[in-house]
């Protein structure tokens, strides 16, 4: 997914900079960069963070820049951020971005004689370049965000930094990524992340709406857009993608969490010996759920935290197992002879749960209950790189319901938790994963665990309705 963090001030920024970008990186594994203006113009770095974490990369940077304004990333995949100059003058951006019309908007810019993208690899046109490439068909920064947004199909969130030192922050037209702003005296900062803010000196000023552009300064903000009316955060940023101290929509994770693994306990009773979480996302979830079931909470598995990290980012299949396996370590002292409650966040692909599961068993468990915090994935993300899947088959819930209907399967008919569809495919895939029993969360119960109405939270990835579309109809 990637995220981001920027910084306006009257004094030098780059520690503010360096710490506040690496609060991000929980959200992404292959890039970080960062863009800083001086006196002598824009200083600009980026490394490849696969293998070693984003401090020990930047260290350099963090004591070679001087600034008083700088944005910085951490980014799945594209090198960010990028230096762009044009007739509205040099810039750096980055963004947080799903672009799935690429092509179109590439053939687009071509025809009209417009432009051409020189940061390519074997991905094809760096999302940031053509973001870059839209807003210089426009007469302003602020006209050219505006742009941007009507243009692209998916999801975009984005910082500027001008040479004149304007900071401008716009946020997806949908709202489905989130940016929040802060300041402390002398220094305004931009965020997706609210957890990087508190060790900084920074308070929570506010949240932007959907699709609002702001241009920021050390001492306040400016709006340059109006918020628009929807509004349809990912539900994933509260189940999965959120640092636990972090809050969206003014609903922090962790208690977000907490209230889904209570809601799972409600309705998927067991009789158990400990309740556990799958870290780290799992954790919250499983305190929430041995809270309500009144079993106590332990950790069979621990992770090792210092050098693995998300098994989700990866390019490859083999190299995701491998870190999951490796990341993992398992405490055979608190898993003999035990029935066992895993809590997890969800079920993507389930060869990481299948390997799990058989690991326990081989440490002596007697049964394994898995409880998921989120319905089953059947449809893939339209809007946020929440998993690179080369195909929606690669779902385990989508490639189930395949097995069970053949090519013609209708997706839609395994969303409703109370029909004999939806109960055969999750039995399906429980033997699949050799598990005791296999529970996921009702979409309804998920809702109610966040706390915002229905109609400002994207679940499509669940429900296969996306509510910015007037048929709101299972693709």
């Amino acid at each position: 997914m990637g995220g981001f963090f920027g910084v306006i001030s009257r004094d030098d920024c780059v520690n503010d900079l360096f710490f506040g970008t690496d609060y991000h990186s929980h959200l992404g594994t292959r890039r970080g960069g960062m863009a800083v203006l001086g006196q002598d113009g824009f200083a600009r770095s980026i490394h490849d963070i696969t293998n070693a974490q984003f401090r020990s990369k930047f260290e350099q940077e963090q004591t070679a820049f001087k600034g008083r304004a700088g944005i910085g990333v951490i980014s799945d995949y594209e090198d960010q951020p990028l230096l762009v100059t044009s007739h509205l003058g040099t810039y750096a951006i980055t963004s947080v971005s799903c672009v799935r019309n690429l092509d179109d908007l590439a053939k687009t810019l071509f025809a009209a004689r417009r432009g051409h993208f020189a940061e390519t690899d074997g991905r094809g046109i760096n999302p940031t370049e053509m973001i870059a490439a839209l807003i210089d068909t426009q007469d302003s920064f602020a006209d050219g965000i505006v742009h941007v947004q009507e243009q692209v199909e998916g999801s975009c969130s984005l910082l500027i930094l001008t040479e004149k030192g304007e900071l401008f922050a716009g946020r997806d037209r949908y709202g489905r990524t989130p940016v929040v702003l802060a300041r402390k005296p002398g220094s305004m900062a931009v965020a997706m992340e609210s957890c990087s803010l508190p060790n900084l000196g920074y308070r929570l000023h506010r949240e932007l709406g959907p699709g609002e552009v702001v241009c920021l300064t050390p001492d306040g903000e400016e709006q340059r857009v109006l918020p628009r009316a929807q509004n349809h955060i990912c539900a994933f940023m509260w189940v999965y993608f959120g640092f636990p101290a972090s809050c969206f929509e003014g609903v922090n994770v962790e208690n977000a969490r907490y209230r889904c693994g209570a809601a799972l306990a409600r309705h998927g009773r067991v009789d158990a010996d400990v309740v556990a979480g799958v870290p780290d996302s799992g954790v919250g979830h499983a305190l929430g759920f041995a809270c309500e079931a009144r079993v106590p909470y332990a950790r069979p598995f621990v992770k090792y935290t210092p050098t693995w990290p998300r098994s989700f980012m990866p390019p490859n299949q083999e190299m995701r197992d491998l870190i999951a396996n490796k990341k993992l370590i398992p405490i055979p002292e608190l898993i003999q002879g035990r029935r066992l409650v895993f809590c997890d966040d969800s079920i993507v692909r389930g060869t990481q749960l299948r390997e799990q599961a058989r690991r326990l068993y081989d440490d002596g468990a007697r049964e394994i209950h898995m409880r998921i915090a989120c319905p089953p994935l059947l449809f893939g993300c339209r809007f946020l790189n929440f998993s690179r899947s080369s195909s929606e088959d690669e779902l385990i819930a989508r490639r189930t319901a395949r097995e069970l209907e053949g090519d013609k399967a209708d997706f839609a008919a395994y969303r409703d938790p109370d029909s004999e569809r939806y109960q055969t495919m999750v039995e399906r895939i429980r033997r699949r994963l050799g598990l005791t029993s296999l529970q996921y969360q009702r979409l309804d119960d998920l809702i109610e665990a966040i706390g915002l109405p229905r109609e400002q939270i994207c679940t499509y990835c669940w429900s296969g309705e996306d509510v910015t579309c007037p048929c709101k109809c299972a693709q």
